[in-house]
């Protein structure tokens, strides 16, 4: 595939050389692997608990959590590939199975995140008509949905973007080859519009009515209120933090590879290639932050996580079981 509109494939358009920028970015990448394997692994239990209840929103958390934890696995490969200070020395096909799961999890994350916005809000909404339309076979019919479609773009992806072709005289990078090529560039623009813009939106809206409803129920106690804002407020955080920064310079890499000249694109990626790696970076951290979100702030869940332990040390749990599934059921229509 040719490179067209950023200058010729033998010129170098961004030179990356060694510096502590690896060594930040490997930080981070450590942190997101330790703390993300872990949350993920404790949390998948009283998931599961969920799951068999045909709880729906524990559908929804399973799906997002197997997702994080298939992108936790390729993590080493990216602590790697920054201690040797962006030399990726393991093979092209390594590379993009990384790269796959990466961008994968990530938009995986942002759907199944919309899918729970929009639920909870017809919960709140429409609290008659939706108890006989949520049903755990439409929930797991959405997240299989997301799977295949991400999934299948994906791929495409890759099929398309030529990793063995080192652009800039560099073969050993890993998705960092510079100058960009059209169809990415192309794919890229739709990445921010499909794949952030729109959830985002629908996002927003759900959540908005979600707090306009709870805020005018007087039936609800204070604590219900909290959580329903907490969750409200988290998801948004969670897009503000792990996903809007790299969209939004994403949008900008795209625009100023069709609009500026050769020598001002690379100059302008050169510029920009340190907060784009670290947009990056954040962007790993969602894999922390779901199961912490979605599994602590509910009573439900977390009173399951206690049983589970309890059971694991062998202990009588029989006397909190019909009021933690009380508890839970309450939790499981309202966050």
């Amino acid at each position: 595939m040719n490179v067209t509109g950023a200058g010729n494939s033998t010129a170098v358009c961004v030179k990356i050389g060694d510096s502590v920028i690896s060594d930040l970015l490997m930080s981070v990448y450590i942190l997101a692997f330790i703390f993300g394997l872990i949350f993920n692994i404790l949390t998948l239990g009283p998931i599961l608990q969920q799951v068999r209840k045909q709880n729906v929103l524990g559908i929804f958390l399973l799906s997002l959590s197997l997702s994080d934890i298939l992108f936790i696995f390729t993590m080493p490969l990216w602590i790697n590939y920054y201690y040797q200070n962006h030399h990726w020395q393991l093979g092209v096909m390594s590379c993009s199975v990384a790269g796959f799961f990466y961008y994968s999890n990530m938009y995986i994350s942002i759907y199944l995140l919309c899918c729970i916005s929009v639920d909870r809000c017809l919960v709140v909404t429409y609290p008659l008509r939706s108890k006989t339309r949520r049903t755990s076979c439409w929930a797991w019919a959405q997240c299989a949905g997301v799977y295949v479609v991400v999934m299948a773009l994906h791929v495409m992806v890759l099929i398309h973007d030529n990793l063995k072709d080192a652009h800039d005289d560099r073969d050993d990078r890993c998705y960092e080859t510079y100058p960009m090529q059209r169809p990415v560039a192309l794919f890229n623009l739709l990445r921010v519009g499909v794949g952030f813009l729109l959830p985002l939106l629908v996002l927003a809206v759900s959540y908005w009515r979600v707090l306009a409803k709870v805020g005018q129920s007087p039936g609800l106690s204070g604590q219900v209120k909290r959580k329903v804002r907490l969750l409200s407020f988290g998801v948004i955080g969670i897009f503000s933090v792990c996903f809007a920064p790299y969209h939004v310079l994403l949008l900008m890499r795209s625009l100023v590879f069709y609009t500026r000249p050769d020598a001002d694109y690379c100059q302008f990626e050169q510029k920009l290639h340190f907060a784009f790696s670290c947009t990056l970076a954040l962007s790993s951290l969602n894999c922390v932050v779901d199961p912490v979100l979605y599994v602590l702030v509910s009573n439900g869940i977390r009173e399951d996580v206690k049983v589970c332990y309890k059971r694991h040390k062998r202990m009588r749990v029989n006397e909190s079981v019909p009021s933690r599934n009380n508890t839970a059921k309450l939790n499981n229509q309202l966050i």
